[in-house]
């Protein structure tokens, strides 16, 4: 009996205990609500940047990456297969039109030349040969046929010799017919030999035009391998800066193949790329903003690749001060295409308070407090955000990121 008493007790002790730590956790949880609730959280003004809301031009903009390119540049290319034998200029020298470069080892063109020199010799001898076989065959036939026109001549004396010997009785049938055979043979003869003339012209003359045709066709060639031969001679077509030079001396190019670069680094463009997401917004003569430090030049665009590459998409911008100081060779840079431009709009400066959404809750500094409001954004660059709605002209905003303060309605500014 004694024991059930004990264990009962023992129950009791612990349901008391378990009541008592459970008050006492509640009670704290609430303490510590209630001490948040009444005990507004306090920051300096060095913790933060701020700015005012004014009214001004905003620009929505794309962001593409871009390097800075030469506006023109020319690449030389070796225009024959040689040897590259000497390099006169080194990269980063001025250059002017005129100047020699580098040099190349001609001989094998050289020799070439000389070879086809030859043929086109032949071939004028070949032609002169044809026009002398024409000649010369044209006569003989002609000859034949004279000899044959004779032939026919007396061929019809006969026949009439006979006729008239016939009819005074002095001869036979048999021989007029042998006469006009004769004399039929003999025309026929006549007739094949005028074909043969005109058939022999115009082989004669076709064989001399294929020949003259080769003939120009090996003139040509010379024509094409004189002009390689002078431009073998690697010089600068006009002012400028030599960016790149094969230097492998002697080492053998092929024709075609790039030697030197010849850039004017006075003028410059960009070349930029972009998503192929937004390939749809790209448009040619669409504005372009080009940032250089805290510098701004702006252009537009004048061509666009229709290529994809790597699904990049690839643009050239033209820029209005393509001479500016700032701009250097292969120089990168961020490229933001203006998509759309609004006049006389509510704009604050950009910060990382703003996320990018439509709408959101930033903090506005009041009576030393920052209170949390809710504004929407309207365009926005890497300078400004337009505000539709939530905030007025001179209303003070937070731009820092405040992520920490999210659960916060005010904050105390120190």
């Amino acid at each position: 009996m004694d024991k059930s008493i004990e264990v009962e007790v023992t129950k009791q002790r612990n349901k008391k205990r378990t009541l008592v730590i459970t008050i006492v956790v509640v009670l704290i949880v609430l303490g510590v609500f209630g001490v948040r609730a009444f005990i507004q959280p306090s920051i300096t003004r060095a913790e933060f940047t701020s700015a005012v809301v004014g009214v001004g031009d905003i620009e929505n903009t794309i962001n593409a990456s871009g390097e800075v390119l030469p506006e023109f540049e020319e690449v030389l290319t070796s225009p024959i297969n040689a040897a590259l034998r000497d390099v006169l200029m080194d990269v980063g020298m001025k250059i002017n039109a005129g100047q020699s470069i580098l040099t190349l080892d001609k001989s094998a063109a050289q020799t070439e030349y000389d070879k086809l020199g030859f043929l086109i010799e032949s071939k004028e001898n070949e032609i002169r040969k044809l026009k002398l076989d024409l000649t010369k065959t044209f006569y003989d036939i002609k000859s034949n046929n004279s000899i044959k026109q004779l032939r026919i001549s007396n061929f019809k004396d006969a026949v009439s010799s006979a006729k008239r010997l016939f009819n005074v009785g002095g001869g036979t049938k048999e021989d007029i017919d042998q006469s006009e055979l004769d004399l039929k043979v003999a025309e026929l003869e006549k007739q094949q030999i005028e074909n043969e003339i005109r058939s022999k012209q115009q082989t004669m003359k076709i064989e001399i035009r294929e020949a003259e045709i080769s003939l120009a066709i090996q003139r040509n060639d010379q024509s094409a391998l004189t002009r390689k031969l002078k431009l073998a001679d690697i010089i600068a077509t006009r002012d400028g800066v030599i960016t790149w030079v094969n230097k492998n001396i002697g080492a053998s190019v092929k024709e075609g193949e790039s030697l030197a670069r010849i850039a004017n680094l006075t003028d410059y463009k960009v070349a930029g790329s972009i998503s192929d997401m937004q390939l749809e917004d790209l448009r040619n003569g669409m504005p372009a903003i080009i940032r250089i430090n805290d510098t701004q030049l702006r252009g537009s665009i004048n061509k666009i690749f229709p290529a994809v590459n790597n699904s990049i998409v690839s643009f050239e911008v033209r820029l209005n001060e393509k001479d500016s100081k700032l701009l250097r060779p292969n120089m990168k840079v961020d490229v933001f295409l203006v998509t759309a431009t609004r006049n006389k709009v509510l704009r604050v400066p950009n910060g990382p308070a703003f996320k990018g959404s439509n709408e959101q809750v930033v903090f506005v500094l009041k009576n030393g407090k920052a209170e949390q409001r809710l504004v929407k954004l309207g365009l926005s660059n890497f300078d400004f955000v337009e505000i539709l709605n939530g905030l007025r002209q001179r209303d003070e905003v937070i731009t820092s990121d405040m992520k920490e303060y999210e659960n916060a309605k005010q904050i105390i500014i120190k």
